[in-house]
């Protein structure tokens, strides 16, 4: 048996052979062919004239037709890339869409809202005759809404109003906050202990601009050689510096007697060396107070808050047993407090120091400012005293501050 004319049911037949379709399957797909035309047709036309039953024998042809195709014989072209400028078109595109998106939705919603302030406005209660009297005590007049633009100054304006309101309110809170009362107690408090601690500074540096003591400008010495009615009570006398103060002499030199004497005006600092009186060969030491404390007794504190403003060739003025003695200043240093050897030194002349603490409102340092007689005549002094049996000890000072006090020192 040859194998090219197996039959169907058997191999398949050559490819170089044509098949020829019979008859009837000519006329089958004739017919679908024309159950189609008719239901594309019957869709341009009206529904309702398309022939129900070519529809029905319709549907299976075509389901077999759609069963035969082959779903990978299907083509398509493929997409070209889009340009740069499409892109920017696309972008451009949509922002305008949501631009004027936005700017319709705030349009209507502010519409909304004054739609809404226009009908609160129509509902605002208006108070008959009879109750005028009970608006006019109850209610508080009312801001007047406008719906008018606002320019940028007004809204600038509104806005530093609605800060100040804000931080009054905030200030109403804080004083009536219950934390309030101890912070500023304990401000108070620190206040107070600063003031204690430092006031010799603070009082000092005025005195330093004003005259101290109870100078007298009546006493200031005009002619220093011409006969004058002197006192018998000792004096300093700084005509610069308008000082007039009384002179205690004959007690010791330990730190009690000093202070004592130092709140009476200036006192005599007498050590082995140093113990001279004015009118005497020898150092005439005198101390005072610059910056003591407030709270502390005495009219002098801040008697020699002006030392410093001396310079050489100023003079001073000593009134003692009745004389007057005038002195010229010719040094000024500074030392510390337990520098004693700096009083003591070999002389044949009268001379006089001044000590007294520095820097102001401190009691650090020592000034000296020396001076040598002029008048009268230092040849005709009186001989040096002889050496005082008493102890040396540190120059005075000023008194302890608060809290040396408060911490056991003298």
């Amino acid at each position: 048996m040859n194998p090219d004319n197996r039959s169907p049911g058997g191999a398949l037949p050559s490819q170089d052979r044509t098949v020829t379709p019979p008859p009837q399957q000519d006329t089958q797909q004739e017919a679908a062919a024309n159950v189609i035309r008719t239901q594309i047709s019957a869709l341009y036309d009206s529904p309702a004239s398309a022939d129900p039953v070519a529809q029905a024998a319709a549907q299976p042809v075509a389901a077999q037709q759609q069963h035969d195709t082959n779903p990978y014989h299907r083509t398509h072209t493929a997409h070209t890339e889009p340009t740069a400028d499409q892109w920017k078109e696309y972008h451009s595109a949509w922002q305008n869409y949501y631009q004027k998106y936005y700017e319709g939705y705030y349009t209507q919603q502010q519409i909304q809202q004054q739609h809404v302030l226009s009908q609160q406005q129509e509902t605002v209660v208006t108070p008959t005759p009879e109750r005028q009297g009970f608006f006019s005590s109850h209610i508080e007049p009312e801001e007047t809404i406008s719906t008018e633009p606002i320019t940028k100054d007004q809204a600038l304006f509104e806005l530093r109003q609605k800060l100040l309101g804000r931080i009054k309110k905030s200030a109403r809170k804080v004083r009536k906050s219950r934390h309030f009362v101890p912070i500023a107690a304990s401000l108070v408090v620190v206040l107070i202990f600063v003031f204690i601690q430092y006031n010799r500074v603070f009082i000092a540096s005025v005195q330093a601009y004003v005259a101290p003591g109870n100078g007298n400008v009546q006493n200031i010495v005009i002619d220093p050689t011409g006969e004058a009615l002197i006192g018998a009570d000792p004096r300093l006398i700084i005509p610069k510096i308008n000082v007039d103060v009384p002179a205690i002499y004959g007690i010791g030199n330990d730190h009690n007697s000093q202070m004592s004497a130092m709140e009476k005006g200036v006192a005599h600092f007498a050590i082995p060396g140093a113990s001279s009186h004015p009118g005497e060969i020898g150092n005439t030491v005198l101390s005072g107070h610059s910056s003591n404390d407030l709270f502390d007794g005495g009219d002098y504190k801040f008697i020699f808050a002006q030392l410093d403003k001396l310079a050489i060739g100023d003079s001073i003025y000593a009134n003692y047993e009745g004389k007057r003695y005038t002195y010229v200043i010719t040094k000024k240093e500074v030392v510390a407090p337990n520098e004693v050897n700096k009083l003591v030194y070999p002389t044949d002349k009268p001379m006089l120091t001044l000590i007294t603490c520095t820097p102001l409102g401190t009691a650090l340092n020592r000034l000296l400012v020396t001076a040598e007689q002029v008048s009268p005549d230092p040849a005709k002094a009186a001989a040096a005293p002889s050496e005082a049996s008493v102890e040396e000890s540190a120059m005075p000072g000023n008194s302890p501050t608060f809290l040396q006090r408060l911490f056991g020192a003298r």
